[in-house]
C-alpha cells in the first residue's frame, strides 16, 4: 500500500514501492509547535503555536539570508519574493533515483583533463545505473552565460551562475559534475557554501603548468604566448590550487588514465554514501 504525507490538506501519495517514513500524524499540531520547513536545506521556517497563529522566523532562504517582510523576503537585489514549498522533497527524489543529490567540482588549469575525467566519471556512474549530469565550463558559456567575458569580474559571475544550477540539480537528487577552470579560491568556496556539507566534493586536477602547456588541446597557450589572449589562467592571470580538496587527481601515482581516476571518484562517492539512498 502506498504510503501518503500531508500537505495544504492534502494527501500525497509516495511512488509505488517506496515506504513514506515522513507521514505527519493528523494531530501532530496540538503539541507544542510545528516547524513546516520548505523542501531545501537552509530555507525558510514557519512555526505554529498552539492557538495556530504563523510566526515567522528570520532564517535563510534557499541558502541565502534574506530579511524578512511580513510573508515576502529580500534576497540581494530581489525584493517581495517568497520561497514555495512542495510537497515532493529532496529526499523524496532520492529515494525514487536510489542516490544522493551532490556537486563534483572538477577544477584545474586548461589542459589538466577536467572534461575528459567529467565525462569518464559521467560513463562509469550511468554504467552503474546512477543519474547524473556534466556542466561543463565552455558549454555553459554557448547559452547561460554566453554574455559573460573572461575579465576577473565576469569570471567570478560564471561560477556563482555554475554553482547555483549545480545546487538545483543536487537538490533534484541528480550527481552534477561541474567542469571549470575556476581559478579563484574564493569563487569555489562560495559555491561550496551554498550546500550542506559534504555534498560539495572538490576534485583537484593536480597537472602542472608544463604539462598543461605541452598538452595544449585547443592552443590557447599559444595564443596566450603570443600576446593574443590576455588574462589566461597561469600565463598572466594566476591559478590557486585548492587547499583543502577532497581528491586530488593527476600527480604521479594516482592512476594516470581517466578511467582510473574516474574509479577514484566511484569509490569515494561509494564509501561516502552518495550511490544509494
Amino acid at each position: 500500500m502506498m504510503g501518503a504525507k500531508s500537505f495544504l490538506g492534502l494527501s500525497i501519495a509516495s511512488p509505488k514501492g517506496i515506504s513514506d517514513s515522513n507521514s505527519l500524524s493528523a494531530n501532530s499540531r496540538s503539541v507544542g509547535v510545528l516547524r513546516a520547513c520548505v523542501s531545501m536545506e537552509g530555507s525558510q521556517t514557519m512555526s505554529h503555536s498552539k492557538n495556530g497563529s504563523i510566526i515567522p522566523e528570520l532564517k535563510s532562504v534557499n541558502g541565502h539570508t534574506g530579511q524578512k517582510q511580513g510573508p515576502l523576503s529580500t534576497v540581494g537585489n530581489s525584493t517581495n519574493i517568497k520561497w514555495h514549498e512542495c510537497p515532493v522533497e529532496k529526499v523524496d527524489r532520492q529515494r525514487l533515483l536510489d542516490q544522493k543529490g551532490c556537486v563534483i567540482w572538477v577544477t584545474g588549469l586548461s589542459g589538466s583533463g577536467k572534461s575528459t575525467l567529467a565525462c569518464a566519471l559521467n560513463q562509469k556512474l550511468y554504467q552503474k545505473g546512477k543519474l547524473c549530469y556534466i556542466l561543463d565550463g565552455d558549454n555553459v558559456r554557448h547559452g547561460l552565460n554566453r554574455d559573460l567575458s573572461f575579465k576577473a569580474e565576469d569570471r567570478a559571475e560564471n561560477i556563482r551562475r555554475v554553482g547555483e544550477v549545480a545546487k538545483l540539480f543536487a537538490d533534484a537528487g541528480i550527481i552534477c559534475i561541474a567542469s571549470l577552470i575556476s581559478p579563484y579560491r574564493r569563487d569555489r568556496d562560495a559555491c561550496r557554501t551554498l550546500l550542506p556539507q559534504g555534498d560539495f566534493v572538490e576534485v583537484f586536477m593536480n597537472v602542472s603548468l608544463e604539462v598543461c602547456e605541452a598538452r595544449d588541446p585547443k592552443g590557447l597557450y599559444k595564443l596566450a604566448r603570443a600576446g593574443k589572449i590576455k588574462g589566461f589562467t597561469g600565463i598572466d592571470d594566476p591559478y590557486e590550487p585548492p587547499l583543502n580538496c577532497e581528491i586530488s587527481l593527476g600527480q604521479e601515482g594516482t592512476g594516470t588514465s581517466p578511467i582510473e581516476m574516474a574509479e577514484t571518484v566511484v569509490a569515494y562517492l561509494e564509501h561516502k554514501g552518495y550511490l544509494k539512498a
